[in-house]
């Protein structure tokens, strides 16, 4: 289940009060710094962008490929691990704003975790350590520790015992 806090709003949609949740002027600079973020090739510059102009917890030896979007409004909600992978063009939201109302939730992502390309995580999600995501899915709720997930909405493929089972017998990269 996704860990956010909802507020309600009265009026327009919950996007017209941006400006009343987010300083306009942070909201620039973190966009600023994301577009520089998304199209520089150098990983180190990548994580340093991040952490020091967005707060964002990075970990060592982190990889974001090209085109990662993150969270405009609030990138200090998100937490990346160790030795962890963000596949091109992947999307991770700390931000909701529907009709009635806007979500706000952490995001987590733990230690030598696997994110694959065009895959959406949306606000209040902990992906944990040892993890992998598809290609192209979206990331509605936890995932536990260790197992293989994917898919539009997103479901388990392999349980963590499966996976050891896999990787032990070498036979998972077979299956690719």
């Amino acid at each position: 289940m996704r860990q956010t806090e909802r507020y309600r709003v009265k009026g327009n949609n919950s996007l017209w009060h941006v400006y009343k949740t987010v300083p306009f002027l942070k909201v620039v600079k973190n966009f600023v710094v994301i577009q520089i973020a998304r199209y520089t090739p150098f990983l180190s510059v990548k994580n340093w962008l991040y952490r020091t102009f967005l707060r964002m917890k990075v970990g060592e030896q982190t990889a974001f490929a090209l085109m990662v979007m993150v969270d405009v409004m609030y990138p200090e909600k998100i937490t990346v691990g160790t030795n962890t992978v963000i596949g091109y063009n992947t999307t991770i939201l700390a931000h909701e704003y529907l009709i009635k109302e806007y979500r706000l939730g952490p995001v987590t992502i733990g230690n030598n975790v696997m994110i694959g390309a065009n895959t959406t995580i949306l606000p209040g999600v902990t992906i944990g350590d040892g993890a992998i995501v598809s290609a192209g899915a979206l990331v509605h709720k936890d995932v536990p520790a260790g197992t293989f997930v994917g898919g539009n909405p997103m479901k388990v493929i392999y349980s963590k015992e499966e996976m050891d089972k896999r990787i032990k017998e070498d036979t998972f990269l077979q299956d690719m």
